[in-house]
């Protein structure tokens, strides 16, 4: 399983996960309102804050109804420049999804470490190896697509020289039902590509991201809002910054409930395992030269003496000190 870093973060197996504050459109046009997103992103635990940078004729027929809705979206360079420096200043990772040439160079040009390319261009081959012959690091989304499509989409990025790509599983569906989410799918994509697999999320609430890191997602990407009241098409399904600050604590709890994988007991088990254990323990006072006989031994806690599989071995024996009742016995009291 390869790793991915971007900036100075390792990506995959064993490592953190990474935490994505997904602000997409939701500054709604208003540079203010951005501002406030990555401020508020920073101080969620979030790894990095997302956004969408795109001039609308890149992606959107004019004749569109959705046209002018993306065009009143959109932000002007400088004020995605300060931005960036913002995000810097806050000590939060910037990047964003890009649609067309300008904006893959204008992220560029911003020094932006890695590049998030949206679930439906993921059959963009043209854009695919335009961002791919940058040379950096690209999260590619998968909803809607089959196995066979991705595999398409990273050869081609893999055939342009880039081989520092994560997966992210996404259900394009806005909110998704928890019973679409297939997280199961996270452990199919890791084992088709070998490769750095996330979790783009659509449902509501904190439920499902940890769950995700559970199923071995090594990145989560979340929808993140000031104000779910606020008008616009995400604000409903993100997350407000209370919530998305408990999502992180859990995702971070999941993380080290996990574990290694190897049994191994913490100092506080082997304390519990004296206690809940079981010894072998006189039934009644064996003098000195008696024979150990079932009827004179009983089998109680605690556990830091002779263990219970040893009976066989204990009866018949002799012993060779006075043991009183209740004692528990120990090997160097028998012969």
């Amino acid at each position: 399983m390869t790793k991915v870093t971007i900036g100075n973060t390792k990506i995959g197996f064993s490592e953190p996960t990474f935490i994505i504050a997904e602000a997409g459109l939701n500054h709604d046009g208003k540079f203010i309102q951005a501002k406030e997103l990555v401020k508020m992103a920073a101080k969620t635990g979030a790894d990095a804050v997302k956004f969408q940078i795109f001039k609308s004729e890149e992606f959107c027929s004019e004749n569109s109804e959705y046209f002018d809705l993306f065009k009143n979206l959109e932000l002007s360079n400088d004020e995605w420049i300060e931005l960036v420096d913002l995000a810097k200043d806050k000590q939060i990772m910037f990047t964003a999804s890009v649609f067309g040439e300008k904006s893959v160079n204008f992220l560029d040009e911003m020094g932006v470490p890695v590049y998030k390319i949206a679930s439906g261009d993921l059959t963009h081959i043209p854009l695919l190896e335009y961002i791919s012959n940058k040379h950096k690091p690209i999260i590619l989304s998968t909803g809607t697509a089959t196995i066979g499509e991705i595999d398409e989409s990273l050869n081609k990025i893999y055939d342009a020289g880039n081989k520092k790509v994560a997966l992210m599983h996404c259900i394009s569906n806005y909110p998704t039902n928890y019973q679409d989410t297939n997280l199961k799918f996270i452990q199919t994509l890791k084992q088709v590509f070998k490769i750095p697999v996330g979790f783009s999320d659509h449902t509501k609430g904190i439920l499902i991201p940890p769950l995700a890191v559970a199923n071995g997602a090594d990145l989560i990407e979340k929808h993140f809002t000031i104000n779910k009241n606020l008008p616009g098409p995400d604000h409903q399904l993100s997350l407000e910054p209370k919530e998305f600050k408990e999502m992180v604590k859990n995702i971070r709890i999941t993380e080290s409930a996990m574990g290694d994988g190897i049994k191994t007991l913490t100092e506080e088990e082997k304390q519990v395992k004296e206690l809940g254990r079981r010894s072998i323990t006189a039934k009644i006072n064996i003098p000195k030269g008696d024979p150990i006989t079932e009827n004179k031994i009983k089998i109680v806690r605690p556990g830091f003496g002779i263990e219970p599989k040893f009976i066989d071995l204990i009866v018949g024996k002799i012993a060779n000190t006075d043991i009183q009742k209740n004692q528990t016995i120990s090997w160097k009291m028998i012969c």
